[in-house]
């Protein structure tokens, strides 16, 4: 695998966790990279990594926060990846993970309740790396990263309790 792959099957891990959230959450991408990996002595290797992030730009209240950990949580596990640690900051909590290839997940609640994926790949053969795709399902947006959470759900957003009964508590 090159990096070009890798930022590919990235952003492919990322769409498929987005579309395990119901309702839909609306997002932009934040800012990628990739890096030249090195050894042990900063030499370069001919190989490299990519980073992607995910910016929700839903309002999820803090009524609602933990059933969207829940449901990411539940799943990467459904897929096999592995919870590698998990933050339980009751204001930035945070949920870490692998893919059996080493491909390494977070989400992630930061200011103002607003959640993050992000995904880094192991090194990889150096290669021109494409920008992220598909594209977000909100406008792009100006301005620096990240922009807050402007869009308002009836579920995700909405301070009412989540009945005993859910599927989406945790």
């Amino acid at each position: 695998m090159n990096m070009r792959q890798a930022a590919e099957k990235a952003d492919a891990v990322m769409q498929q966790t987005l579309s395990g959230v119901v309702p839909r959450l609306r997002w932009n991408h934040g800012p990628s990279n990739d890096r030249i990996c090195t050894d042990f002595k900063n030499d370069a290797t001919g190989t490299g990594r990519v980073r992607r992030r995910i910016a929700i730009m839903t309002v999820v209240s803090a009524e609602r926060r933990g059933s969207l950990l829940g449901v990411v949580e539940r799943d990467w596990k459904a897929r096999g990846y592995r919870i590698t640690s998990v933050d339980t900051d009751p204001d930035l909590p945070a949920i870490f993970a692998s893919t059996p290839d080493g491909f390494q997940m977070r989400v992630a609640v930061g200011g103002r309740g607003q959640f993050f994926l992000s995904i880094t790949t192991p090194c990889f053969t150096q290669s021109p790396v494409p920008a992220p795709a598909p594209g977000p399902n909100t406008p792009h947006r100006t301005g620096g990263y990240p922009q807050p959470p402007d869009i308002h759900d009836h579920f995700w957003s909405s301070r009412d309790p989540l009945p005993a009964s859910s599927p989406s508590t945790p």
